[in-house]
């Protein structure tokens, strides 16, 4: 192991060292944190109780010697489990909001999470709307749709009771308790029978769609996730064929539903070759993530 850290350190100082065991661990990064310097700003910024946004402007602020050593032991932490830094702070951020995270759900993160903050999803969501998270998991996207339409009432449901506890905690954290409204079930069958009045305006999800070949070649960091929330079956698709199906239903005459498909362009292409398909630019391109109106489903 490497020499013990400096007792004197800024901030900016202690995120270098931080960055360099990191990266001299060969770890994987994509839950919050997309390399190694960044998640050494991320386990810093968690001594001083600020966000890692907020610690860039005090980088050269000094460090206290208990500061310093619980980040370099959340470090070896990282290290030694390959679990995501989200579950070992018991925290998350997208978006540049905050979230309750543990092993009982995925760690919080999406492509549709930038949709819902650049306003590209506001024209299918009429004022007084209904919105619909499937598949919510923690929690975020639905917490974040609230907080960017506060006028709409927001629907969200998943399989996993366990993982609705965080998304409940995440509700509660941000006042949001009476605006988005759980259900637990599988799919479809955690709502009401769809009628006039309880049809969404647009739905959005997340559902998992990694394939049974990357599936098993998942670094440890992704299987210390939930299976159930990441497996998509052989093609990536036996859920979202499941949600396509039944999306018709639970859409109203001009609703859309959006749909994150990750790496899964080719298989989503063959499994749907008829469905007309609006691609949404998203900061990884234009085929991650997928929009269909109700009109183009019937």
């Amino acid at each position: 192991m490497d020499p013990a850290p400096q007792q004197s350190l800024t901030v900016d100082q202690c995120i270098d060292q931080i960055a360099a065991r990191l990266e001299a661990a060969h770890l994987h990064y994509g839950h919050g944190a997309i390399d190694a310097q960044s998640e050494a700003l991320w386990i810093a910024s968690k001594q001083l109780e600020l966000s890692p946004t907020d610690a860039l402007d005090h980088l050269e602020q000094a460090m206290t010697a208990e500061q310093i050593v619980r980040a370099f032991e959340t470090t070896e932490n990282r290290i030694s489990t390959r679990k995501p830094l989200a579950y070992i702070l018991g925290e998350a951020w997208l978006m540049g909001v905050p979230f309750f995270s543990s092993e009982q759900s995925i760690v919080p993160r999406s492509w549709i999470a930038e949709l819902i903050v650049d306003g590209s999803l506001e024209s299918w969501l009429p004022a007084d709307g209904k919105a619909l998270d499937l598949c919510t998991g923690n929690g975020s996207l639905a917490i974040l749709l609230a907080m960017a339409c506060p006028d709409i009432h927001v629907s969200a449901c998943d399989i996993s009771l366990p993982a609705l506890a965080v998304a409940s905690r995440n509700l509660d954290r941000h006042g949001l308790s009476s605006q988005v409204e759980l259900f637990e079930g599988d799919l479809w069958d955690a709502l009401p029978e769809p009628h006039g009045d309880n049809r969404f305006d647009l739905i959005i999800c997340n559902p998992p769609y990694v394939n049974a070949n990357s599936m098993n070649a998942l670094p440890a960091e992704y299987h210390a996730e939930p299976a159930l929330a990441l497996a998509g079956g052989d093609d990536g698709m036996d859920l979202i064929r499941k949600i396509i199906a039944s999306a018709p239903d639970y859409l109203s005459e001009r609703g859309a539903i959006l749909i994150e498909i990750g790496n899964e362009y080719e298989h989503f292409k063959r499994a749907f070759p008829e469905i007309p398909v609006i691609w949404m630019e998203v900061s990884a391109g234009d085929q991650q993530v997928l929009l269909i109106q109700a009109e183009d489903l019937h």
